[in-house]
Parts: structure tokens; sequence; C-alpha cells
């Protein structure tokens, strides 16, 4: 029997090959898609009194009618409104651009009517009616409501996903322990998932969803740890047999002293690299704590140790800086630095890669670009990569299949509390530096209303004429009717006519990789003085000549993402401001803003910011490279998260999990996702 994740959604009765290619666009292939493409809320048609009801409340009411319905036509548009009765409430019903009720509106007909509830004008302006003599319907039920688009509609989609339930309902697997179903008293996942599709009422609903949230963070946490334990255990990984004296030389050759955070750091990176165990840490400090020293050391080390190194960012322009400053640092030793991107093309590009696989270059600079099909080292030992690019499973299984097992170093310039970084990041061990290396000048930042932009004007003006340059960041790129915020485009036109001496450059998300990164090029070599960027250039390059940041509508930004956009100015020996322009409307905008101008410590920033936002909107999974669960919200679910990262931990710590037939489906799970090849158990 094939499994659900093996059937296609166009064997469920009623979906046609037209409406299959239209599911394929919300991600749906399979029947195991659609089951699991779960409502985002429920639509209560449960009627209740009006008496129970307040002002603006959505009720569903059981009414009779008592009036003659009247039909107003103006404008091409049409209202009817009918006086109704739900004792003891006499109101008035009202219908928009709904003409033909009217003739359904018998005098005495009983009618059920879904509504927003005007308790001063005693009406209801109706969204939704049906009448109870015609059977069926939705009065009493919770409906659910799914994201949907294009053709697919709200009640096609409902009835597609409980015929596929009746189809297939018997096939879908238990996966969780029958000692955690018992433990947290959960339903069948069977019911689970057919519960949150239609649940006899809220607490059904509920009970459905706790099910298969666990289950979603269970599953996450266990992928983790047991890729952290496998790892481990297996005792098959570089060791790095460089002594300190070796690595006492590199260090002694940089033009600074390592702080005694930094000196920390690099003692649990180098004790890592000597072990046959894996590394797989993540360094995490402040903008500017010095975190690219450490993976120079450890580049250092891996190719003293007769291994290759590969350094991976997410642009070019960034790639191209790396490997400026790796090649000063290592050009006295007599290290070899490539760079290897898109942009690298033709014979180029060929060398490069003979020289990579005959061991002739000892490291390589890059973007994604490092761990395509083509890329073969003669024998990498070290990948250090960003926050951008979390060098998860999928990665390693890429390597792990060219016949390598290196270590790997994340960096991440997002401080995150301990406790909440072994949590989310179950599979890494954690570095912290804590401290700010000497000279770095500190960043004063000021918050300013929109009506002082004459000031911010004069204040660029001031910078650029004393030979420095200027970021001026806006949240979006087109205008949108939710946020009132200014357009990147119309700012660069706006600030062009302002500037005429200047050069103003332009930098958005909508240009490829090889725009943004000429004009970044251009940026860096001051042939544009103001810089007008949406957040793409919040991970960017060292620009040492850039004293000044704006940020328009700051109050829309999360603290850690405008502390990063601070970060990208203060970097040379000038004096260097940022400044926030908002007028913000909630207390959460204002708090903010006031942190931004109390704190330039990247870890205080985000322990407020922590608190402000929760877990969930602090990590942001596009950057994070966390899961985006279907049902689970790392902020409201954060306690399960944490009781789901226990029980995970206590499975894997009993040898029964690795060859019980119990677990045979989570064993099936990890091998799915790569964890290991079923050279463990089976």
């Amino acid at each position: 029997m094939p499994s659900l994740d093996q059937i296609e959604v166009k064997q469920i009765t009623g979906v046609s090959a037209q409406k299959q290619s239209e599911l394929h666009a919300f991600g749906v292939f399979t029947v195991k898609d659609l089951l699991e493409y779960y409502p985002f809320r429920y639509e209560d048609f449960r009627p209740r009194s009006l008496s129970e009801a307040k002002h603006g409340d959505k009720v569903t009411v059981v009414a009779k009618v008592m009036g003659i319905p009247v039909l107003q036509r103006f404008g091409g548009k049409s209202r009817v409104s009918c006086k109704l009765l739900a004792e003891p409430w006499m109101f008035t019903a009202t219908w928009f651009n709904q003409h033909y009720v009217r003739e359904q509106l018998a005098a005495g007909r009983e009618i059920v009517i879904t509504g927003k509830w005007d308790q001063k004008r005693s009406s209801i302006t109706v969204s939704d009616y049906e009448f109870p003599d015609r059977g069926g319907g939705k009065t009493g039920t919770l409906q659910p409501v799914y994201s949907v688009g294009g053709k697919i509609t709200q009640g096609w989609l409902r009835k597609t996903i409980l015929q596929g339930l009746q189809q297939y309902g018997e096939l879908i697997p238990e996966i969780l322990p029958q000692a955690i179903i018992r433990k947290y008293d959960f339903m069948s996942r069977k019911r689970a998932i057919a519960t949150i599709h239609q649940p006899e009422d809220t607490r059904e609903g509920q009970q459905g969803r706790r099910r298969m949230v666990y289950e979603e963070l269970f599953l996450f946490q266990l992928k983790v740890q047991a890729f952290r334990v496998l790892t481990q255990s297996r005792q098959d990984g570089v060791v790095h047999t460089v002594d300190n004296a070796t690595v006492r030389q590199f260090v002694r050759s940089l033009p600074f002293e390592l702080t005694d955070a930094q000196k920390h750091v690099e003692l649990e990176i180098l004790h890592d690299m000597r072990s046959p165990a894996n590394m797989n840490r993540l360094l995490q400090g402040d903008v500017g704590s010095g975190k690219t020293v450490l993976a120079a050391i450890a580049l250092y080390a891996t190719v003293k140790s007769g291994f290759q190194g590969a350094l991976m960012v997410p642009t070019e322009i960034l790639a191209e800086q790396h490997m400026r400053s790796l090649t000063r640092m290592f050009e006295p030793f007599g290290i070899t630095v490539g760079l290897l991107t898109g942009s690298i093309t033709g014979r180029k590009r060929k060398d490069l890669l003979a020289s990579l696989q005959m061991g002739m270059l000892d490291i390589v600079v890059g973007t994604h670009a490092l761990i395509q099909e083509d890329v073969f080292f003669r024998a990498l030992g070290l990948v250090v990569t960003d926050e951008q690019h979390r060098f998860g499973v999928n990665q390693r299984s890429v390597l792990r299949r060219k016949g390598y097992n290196p270590d790997v170093l994340t960096m991440t310039a997002t401080p995150i509390p301990r406790t909440l970084a072994i949590t989310v990041f179950g599979d890494m061990d954690v570095s912290t530096l804590s401290e700010r290396p000497k000279g770095r000048m500190p960043i004063t930042t000021y918050w300013v209303k929109h009506n002082a932009m004459d000031r911010v004007l004069n204040l660029i003006r001031r910078e650029i004429d004393q030979g420095r340059q200027a970021y001026l960041i806006c949240p979006l790129i087109e205008e949108s009717d939710k946020l009132d915020v200014q357009n990147a485009i119309d700012l660069h036109v706006q600030m062009s006519q302002a500037f005429p001496d200047y050069r103003v450059g332009l930098l958005h998300g909508r240009m490829t990789p090889g725009e943004k990164d000429d004009v970044m090029r251009a940026f860096y070599q001051n042939d544009v003085q103001l810089l007008i960027s949406t957040t793409v250039v919040e991970v960017g390059v060292d620009v040492p000549n850039a004293t000044l940041m704006i940020i328009m509508d700051a109050d829309r930004f999360g603290l850690s993402q405008l502390h990063q956009l601070r970060g990208r100015v203060g970097r040379g020996s000038h004096a260097s401001y940022c400044v926030l322009v908002a007028d913000p409307k909630s207390e959460i905008g204002r708090e903010r803003m006031t942190a931004m101008t109390e704190t330039d410590d990247g870890f205080e920033v985000s322990r407020r910011d922590l608190e402000l936002r929760g877990p969930g909107d602090f990590f942001g999974t596009k950057q994070s490279g966390l899961p985006e669960f279907r049902l689970a919200d790392m902020t409201a679910d954060f306690a399960v998260l944490e009781q789901a990262r226990d029980d995970a931990a206590e499975l894997l710590r009993d040898s029964a999990f690795w060859t019980s037939a119990e677990y045979a489906p989570l064993r099936g799970f990890l091998q799915r996702e790569q964890i290991f090849q079923g050279d463990i158990i089976d």
C-alpha cells in the first residue's frame, strides 16, 4: 500500500488536472500535503443570543423575518434591509449587493444570519446566511478558513479535504510513541488531523491542534538532536593536529591583540577541531565583535593540519572582501586563497576547480556555489558559514556524499540568550563573544520625527561634504495599503533631486545579484556617496568610510534588525551616527526607538527584542534556517518546544530507540531527513 506522500492529489475524487495544477501553486502535490494544509482560523456559525454579544462582535443568530424587505439602489450597487426578530431583540439586517435576497425574505420565515453586530443601531451587516427549511448548511458548525487564491475557493477546498479524509484517512500513520501519547493524553494522529479540518466544537479543535503542534516541534527537536548524537558518536570527523605554537605564530602576526572573549572562544574552537567528533559550533557576537578573525584562526589551523578550508558568504561583493582580507593575513605564511562565485566562469573557473581538487588551493571563499555538484576538494577540513546560509543537515549530506565530513563553524551577529539558543539550535554548540574589540568607535543614535527631515538632510550634507558616506534605509520597495512607508524607488528620485551634486545609488531586493554587487562595489569605492536601500544592505560589505545610517519608518523594524543596520557604520576611525526617523503609533514601536537610543550593546538589544516580540518573530524562519512549521508558532508554542526538546533527548538516550519496531516510523523519518542512511539500525 503506498504512503500518503506517494499518492498524487489528483487521485482524490473531484480533483481535475486543472485543479491539481492550481493546488501545486499552494505547495500541495500529494494527498499528505492536502491533509496537512491546515486552516489558519475558524468561522463560528453556532447561534448565540444577542444578549451575550458585545458591540462589534461577529455573531450568528437564528431569527424570524418580521418586516417587508426594502431594496435600495445607488451607483450600480444595492442594499437590502429587513426587520428580523431574535427573541427578545428586534433588529435590522442589511445585505449589500445581494438584491436577490429580497425575494427570499418572506414574512415569518426562519433565517440564520452571520454578521457584525452594531449594538448602538440594533443592526447586523450580513456576511453569510441560510434558511433552515432548506436543510444542511453551516449552522451550528465551526467552518475552517484556509489560505486560498486564484480559482481555489474556500468551499471547494473544504469539500476536497473532507473527501480526501474519507478516501485516504485510514492510511494516516501514527508516528508518536505510545508513551508520549499517554503522557500528554493526545488523540490519535488520524483523529487529530480530521478534527483540525472539521472540529465538533472549539475544545475538540484545540485538542487536535495541540497534538499536531507537539508533533511538529517534537520531530524538529528529534532531527537536530539525533544529528548531534550521531555525528558525535561516529568519531569519524576531521582531526586537526595543529599545535599551539603554530597557531600563536599566526595570532602574533595580527595588527591587534585578541580580547579575552576572543581568546576563550579560540580555545573552544581549537578543542573541537582537534577532536575526532565533528565540530558544529555557532559563534555568536555583536556587530563588530571580531568573529571574522576567529574564523581566520580556524582556517589557518585547518591548513596547517593538512586540510583545505571553505568560507561561505551570502554575496559576491562580501566574498571578494573576505578574500582580500584573508589573502593579506595568510600571504606571509604561504597559504593560498581563491574566490569562487557565480560570476567566475570559463577557464578561470575550470582552473580554480582543478586547483581545489588537486589540493593546490588551501582556502576558497565563495557563495553557495561552493557546494555545487562540480566542486571537489582534495581534503576539505572546515566550512565556515554565516547565519544567512546556516549550514544544516542537507548541506552536510551533499558534502558527505562527496566523501567529506568537515568541521562546521557558523557565525551569527544576532546574539541569542543561551537557553533559547540551546533549545532552537539543538544540534550546535554555542560560543559567545561578549566583548567589543578595542578601538571600535561608538555610534551615536538619535530618534527624530518625520517633521525633522530638514535636520536629517543637513546631517547628510555635512557628512558627505567632509568626505564621508551615508546609507538611507526604507523598509519596502512597493506601496502597501497596510503600511504607510516610503517607497525606496521614489525616495531615490527625491534624494537625487535634493543632492544633485552627489552620486546617489539605489539597492533593493528586486535587483539581480550582479546588479546588487555592482551598486555595493561603487559604494565601497566611494563612487556613490549616498546609498538608498531596503534591508538587503543588512548583511553587507564593510565600508569604513560610511559614517551615517538613516532608517526611515524605523518603528516598522524589529530591534535586532535595527541594530544590524546600525552596525553597517562605525567601522572606521571616524565618529558615526544612526538616525531613526519614526512617528510610532504603537507602544511597542515607541519602546523600540527608546531602546535603540539607550544602548548599542547587541546582547541588551536582543534581550529587549525577545521581550517585545517573543522567540518566533525574534528568529524569523527565513533568516535563521529554522523550518516553517505548518501549525506551530515559535512564540505561542515555545513552552511546547521546550517539552518536545526534553522528550526527544530522553528518547534518544534509550537504546531501544535504535532497534525496537515501535520506533520504526521515527527512524524512517530520520532517514528521509538524511540524518543517517540506514547504517545504524535495521
